[in-house]
């Protein structure tokens, strides 16, 4: 998922490299550290920056290890309630300032905080992982450096979706209706958590799914009229909504945060979710 300056520069190794410069000690001369970097491969592979975006057509993304300071932001307060924290966070280690975070597609962000985490404390991720069969708990180490990512361009051709405006464009089986799927990014999903919560604050029904689709979808049958989508959606059969959300999450580029799981107490095997708990940036 990520590669090393190494990679990057054709640089190779030496049999008897030069030893280090040493380090003035003296008084007059401040030491001079340097973070190490490292390039992140992006799932997208910047295919779906518009013309003109920093990351259009860039396929990796140069970010800086973690220091003491950037954990000072993982526990300020102020910064985890107003739900930032992660987004400081990345505009603190990206090297390129002219990304903004809330722009990025968000397996691209994925990405780029799995490999923000392993510079940080390593590939290793212990979690209690619930198992679907008996709902008992158990725990797993993660290697995080072992999860791979799709571009999602193989699922565009098996399902026949096209793409065309930034659009993911495919067929409800059922409805025979074409949908307009957008890429969803970094500021979508922050929308649709505080939809979420305003609906919790004032005590109204959960509506993730529907929410979820009028976030997505961006035209029917080629009309981006407000109404005729909203009409889809109280209208969309369990089939096609089904449909719609398996072919979206194949096509979509992203980190598979998916891994091999056996239950130690029923000996059930399948496949779970690696979670992101507190634990994923604050280890034990």
């Amino acid at each position: 998922m990520t590669r090393n300056n190494e990679e990057r520069t054709g640089a190779s190794n030496i049999d008897d490299p030069a030893p280090p410069p040493m380090m003035d000690m003296s008084p007059e001369q401040p030491f001079s550290f340097v973070t190490p970097t490292e390039f992140v491969d992006l799932p997208s592979e910047g295919k779906y920056y518009p013309e003109g975006h920093v990351l259009h057509n860039k396929d990796s993304v140069e970010i800086r290890y973690m220091t003491a300071k950037d954990e000072d932001i993982l526990t300020s307060k102020s910064l985890l309630k107003k739900g930032i924290a992660l987004d400081r966070l990345l505009r603190n280690v990206i090297i390129d300032k002219s990304i903004n975070p809330n722009e990025l597609v968000l397996g691209d962000k994925n990405a780029i905080l799995v490999a923000t985490r392993i510079s940080g404390y390593g590939p290793f991720y212990n979690v209690k992982v619930t198992c679907p069969m008996c709902l008992s708990n158990s725990e797993n180490d993660i290697n995080l450096s072992e999860l791979e990512s799709s571009n999602g361009f193989e699922s565009l051709k098996k399902h026949d979706v096209r793409c065309e405006d930034e659009l993911f464009l495919l067929t409800l089986p059922k409805m025979q209706v074409e949908v307009g799927l957008k890429i969803t990014t970094s500021a979508d999903e922050t929308e649709m958590i505080q939809k979420s919560e305003k609906r919790k604050k004032l005590k109204l029904p959960e509506a993730a799914l529907t929410e979820q689709f009028k976030l997505l979808i961006k035209s029917v049958n080629g009309s981006t009229n407000p109404s005729h989508i909203n009409e889809l959606i109280d209208c969309m059969p369990a089939l096609d909504s089904k449909y719609l959300r398996e072919v979206y999450a194949e096509v979509t580029p992203n980190v598979d945060m998916t891994h091999d799981f056996q239950c130690t107490v029923c000996e059930y095997e399948g496949e779970v979710v690696v979670p992101f708990t507190a634990e994923f940036f604050w280890p034990k």
